[in-house]
């Protein structure tokens, strides 16, 4: 197979639907590509489940042009799709997914941290009196002063309050 002749190690050739979550989630895929075969739902079924499963970047591999295939695949979450596949044009989609996939990683972790200082800014806010600048401001300070991410500092705002709930709102 040309991905071997690549240097890649191949861990599966074949899967079923129910088993591609559990087989991503042991081997740590860094990419996966699913060929459409004779069954496009089995293929279509399989992408869905990868991407589902955040597991890695998936790229489809065809053996002509099938727009009504790569659209349903695009729809599901595909990097890529290679139609007459070569050697080179492989590995160049396979370096091409991973930039893209890792700047897709750091998207998303950028998007939880934002998340998680909001909530943390909320929880300030609302124990402390304080307006939107003045919490993000206090948090920043004890992150600088403590040597931590201010990702961290909004954590343990979360998880403080979590341990230790506010005063009993009166009667």
């Amino acid at each position: 197979m040309i991905v071997a002749s690549l240097g890649h190690e191949v861990i599966a050739r074949s899967v079923e639907v129910g088993d591609v979550a559990a087989l991503t989630a042991r081997e740590r895929p860094d990419v996966a590509l699913v060929g459409l075969g004779e069954n496009s739902r089995h293929a279509l079924d399989l992408i869905d489940q990868i991407v589902r499963e955040a597991a890695c970047p998936v790229i489809a591999i065809l053996d002509t042009d099938d727009h009504k295939f790569i659209n349903e695949a695009a729809k599901r979450g595909i990097f890529a799709y290679i139609a007459d596949g070569e050697a080179e044009q492989l590995q160049s989609s396979i370096d091409i997914v991973l930039r893209r996939f890792a700047e897709f990683q750091d998207l998303e972790g950028a998007f939880a941290r934002r998340a998680l200082i909001e909530r943390a800014k909320g929880i300030l806010m609302e124990r402390h009196d304080l307006d939107e600048r003045a919490a993000f401001d206090l948090m920043r300070t004890h992150a600088r002063s403590s040597n931590r991410k201010i990702a961290d500092i909004a954590n343990a705002v979360i998880d403080g309050r979590r341990l230790l709930p506010g005063p009993p709102k009166p009667a």
